[in-house]
């Protein structure tokens, strides 16, 4: 028995030294590390915040064992660099041990200090390796961006964190020169206004948004060169086009006289792009907006509860509820807009758009059916689902439901002469590229030529663009021109 036992202990013990990596590492110089890239390239990053993090590769390719004797950021201490490897933090590292076929992960960020001006600046610093002295280098590049932050530092009802950008009775003015990332909810108190000039850029932390408390107002001027933009603070080139990045503009009522304008902006990439919505208090001044696009937004592009609203020259695509919901009554116009919805980020049920009288009441709980007045003109209305338009109304002693479509392409399977009135049904608008965000029209779009010049008159006879509609103008936003083929 002791005989097996013994013979058993020294085929362990040979099984685990045969197993046994081994530890010499070599010093010839003809043997080195190889890198996954010798670029580390980060897009524009805001000041004082760090940025996502970026992974760079390091392989032992080789058939012996080595150590990498030095790793090192070479503006070291005061670099704008900061980097990981395999699990330590540091600015420089050395004897970083690498087996034969395995590797390393180094993570880097990069945290950039504000400067006196708006403009992009670049930050640079190399990562430098040596293994037995030979030197590998990576660049890393980064942009930076001044910006003004705005920071919730008060709190509503144990959930939004705001801070006060334009309190009572004051003007407040953004402007391009400075840029803006709220943090929390940018609030517009009562009897205050602010107003966005040509150009700004405001970007919103993940859950961040700007509100217009009630009788505040907001006023957005942006102009066809210079739009005001709206999206989320992540700037790397894989967030471009994706949804959900921060919350919504929430715009409560009016007061008389005061109504909430914005012109020339674009609203991309939120939750909700536009909410308007009676809140506290019967609403006493309309919304309008105007030469506006509204994108890619995992809820609704334009949701209005009991409002009085207005939109012309407008885009609204892409929403992963609907693009024009509207609730609660209310009275509504829309002109030359094209309302186009292929959501692809989630099934979509919902149709793009939607209307109901009912009021949900908070102060009470109760439902209230309220008059739903909605004109639209000239419009595209189209969409991924066969059905695009949707309608839930209540029926009450004097409340009145009205609802028309004059000169619109749009994808329903109702027919009512008197709601729809010489409007195309359920033919493909043919955009350039509505994946691409394009909703331009093709040479065979078959709403060219369907609007009324009616309703194309002041200054809707230019287009989104600028280009005149003339006497046949076409449905949507855009007016379609004919470029002849080169030849």
């Amino acid at each position: 028995m002791h005989k097996y036992l013994t013979i058993i202990i020294l085929a362990v013990i040979t099984t685990a030294v045969s197993c046994k990596k081994n530890f010499d590492f070599s010093t010839d110089s003809s043997l080195n590390i190889s890198l996954s890239t010798d670029t580390i390239a980060f897009d524009t990053v805001f000041t004082s915040l760090g940025s996502s993090t970026r992974t760079l590769m390091i392989y032992n390719k080789t058939n012996e064992n080595l150590k990498i004797n030095s790793i090192r950021l070479a503006e070291g201490r005061t670099s704008s660099y900061s980097i990981n490897v395999d699990g330590e933090s540091g600015y420089q590292f050395s004897d970083k041990e690498i087996y034969s076929g395995d590797s390393l992960y180094v993570f880097i960020k990069v945290t950039i200090d504000p400067t006196s001006g708006n403009t992009p600046f670049f930050v640079e610093d190399l990562l430098i390796f040596n293994t037995n002295g030979n030197e590998s280098v990576v660049h890393l590049n980064a942009y930076g961006q001044n910006a003004k932050y705005i920071i919730g530092d008060k709190r509503f009802n144990d959930s939004y964190k705001y801070k006060i950008v334009a309190d009572s009775l004051e003007e407040t003015h953004w402007t391009a020169d400075t840029t803006y990332v709220v943090y929390g909810v940018a609030l517009i108190n009562s009897y205050g206004t602010l107003v966005i000039e040509p150009g700004t850029h405001i970007y919103f932390h993940d859950g961040s948004g700007l509100w217009s408390w009630s009788e505040g107002q907001l006023i957005v001027n942006g102009t066809r060169e210079n739009p005001v933009v709206f999206q989320g603070d992540r700037l790397e080139s894989f967030y471009r086009d994706e949804p959900g990045q921060w919350d919504r503009i929430w715009l409560m009522e009016a007061r008389e006289d005061h109504g909430h304008y914005i012109n020339h902006a674009i609203i991309r990439n939120g939750f909700i792009g536009i909410q308007a919505e009676r809140f506290l208090k019967d609403n006493m001044a309309p919304a309008y907006i105007e030469n506006t696009v509204i994108e890619n937004h995992t809820g609704m592009g334009i949701y209005a509860d009991c409002y009085t609203l207005g939109a012309s020259n407008f885009i609204v695509a892409n929403c992963g509820v609907s693009g024009l919901y509207l609730a609660g009554g209310g009275n509504y116009l829309f002109t030359h807009g094209t309302v186009g919805n292929y959501w692809k980020e989630s099934a979509r049920h919902s149709p793009t758009l939607y209307f109901s009288n009912v009021y949900n009441n908070p102060s009470d709980g109760l439902a209230y059916a309220y008059p739903f007045n909605f004109e639209m003109n000239n419009c595209i209305m189209y969409g991924s689902l066969e059905d695009e338009f949707g309608t839930e109304f209540y029926s009450a002693p004097d409340i009145d439901t009205t609802y028309v479509f004059n000169n619109c392409l749009i994808r329903t399977k109702r027919r009512n002469e008197d709601i729809f009135k010489s409007c195309k049904f359920n033919e493909d608008p043919k955009f350039v590229n509505y994946f691409g965000f394009d909703y331009h029209l093709d040479t065979l779009s078959p709403a060219i030529g369907v609007g009324d010049p009616f309703y194309s008159a002041g200054d809707l006879q230019f287009d989104f663009d600028g280009v005149e509609r003339g006497n046949t103008p076409d449905a949507g936003a855009y007016q379609y021109i004919y470029v002849p083929a080169e030849r």
